[in-house]
């Protein structure tokens, strides 16, 4: 099955891009109009995040998001095919911050959202850093699907560590100087196991485990987003979140992460995955206390 679908697949992404975009309108069609996949999570979800804005404009950020959305998706099918000159003119950025903490001899973590189009930094940023350059994934359930994205993630260079079993994973790298990237937004499992922080203006968890690993393994971290030119073209930024992550109070790490999240958030809403359910659980006393 997995061949099958790898090369209907691949006979896909060798169509332009233009075209392919084709599908991708189609998509969002389906999706928005048709199906309306997670329409109430994302309306609710912005609902809270921009509570000041009109339900109009809550609405257009939400089709905007949707497009985005059908656009990596089909973005990552181009990517089975594409070669150097397709990702060094459709992804640039700036990868002085993390290649300038390299002579230091340190490892570095790196911390970003599901911000768009991630997959296509995934395979642009290893060519420009020094670094062996691992990122941490949840494994799909569908066993085709995770197969097909193991092969498109790592076909540029990226390790890439499952966190269903990252020790066995991470250990061939654990002496070598690495870069290690988290998509650290998700909702933890459980509300009790988390910082609790103010996030548009309402009490919200983050994992736990970013913080405790740049700790444990004392690695400066850097903050990365995305931002789109035009349709197809995006470009990466980073900004140094700090280089002694033991010398800040727990938490505070955390902390500085939500805010960034909310700027950037804040800065290109259609941008982040609004389909994950963010506020999926109230805080109670019992959690502990909120970060302020």
């Amino acid at each position: 099955m997995y061949y099958l679908v790898f090369a209907f697949l691949y006979l896909l992404s060798l169509l332009p891009l233009r075209l392919l975009y084709l599908l991708s309108d189609l998509a969002y069609v389906i999706l928005y109009y048709g199906f309306k996949y997670r329409k109430p999570v994302v309306l609710y979800n912005l609902a809270i995040a921009f509570p000041q804005k009109t339900e109009a404009d809550r609405v257009h950020i939400a089709k905007q998001f949707y497009k985005n959305f059908c656009d990596n998706f089909i973005e990552t099918i181009k990517f089975i095919s594409a070669d150097d000159r397709f990702f060094k003119k459709h992804f640039t950025g700036d990868y002085s911050v993390v290649e300038n903490l390299y002579p230091t001899g340190r490892s570095v973590q790196l911390n970003l959202g599901h911000n768009f189009n991630w997959e296509m930094a995934n395979l642009v940023v290893p060519s420009f850093l020094s670094y062996n350059v691992l990122a941490v994934y949840l494994p799909p359930k569908n066993k085709v699907f995770d197969r097909l994205f193991r092969y498109i993630r790592s076909r540029r260079g990226t390790h890439l560590i499952a966190s269903t079993n990252y020790k066995n994973d991470f250990d061939p790298f654990r002496n070598t100087q690495y870069l290690i990237a988290l998509i650290a937004d998700q909702n933890p499992a459980q509300p009790t196991n988390a910082y609790w922080i103010p996030f548009f203006g309402r009490p919200t968890p983050f994992l736990r485990g970013p913080e405790k690993a740049a700790r444990r393994n004392d690695l400066p971290v850097v903050f990365c987003h995305f931002t789109k030119k035009k349709r197809g073209y995006y470009e990466g930024h980073s900004e140094l979140a700090t280089l002694n992550v033991r010398n800040l109070p727990p938490g505070e790490l955390t902390k500085r992460y939500a805010a960034f999240l909310e700027r950037i958030m804040t800065q290109n809403p259609e941008m982040w995955l609004w389909s994950h359910r963010r506020w999926k659980f109230s805080w109670k006393p019992e959690y502990g206390a909120i970060l302020e």
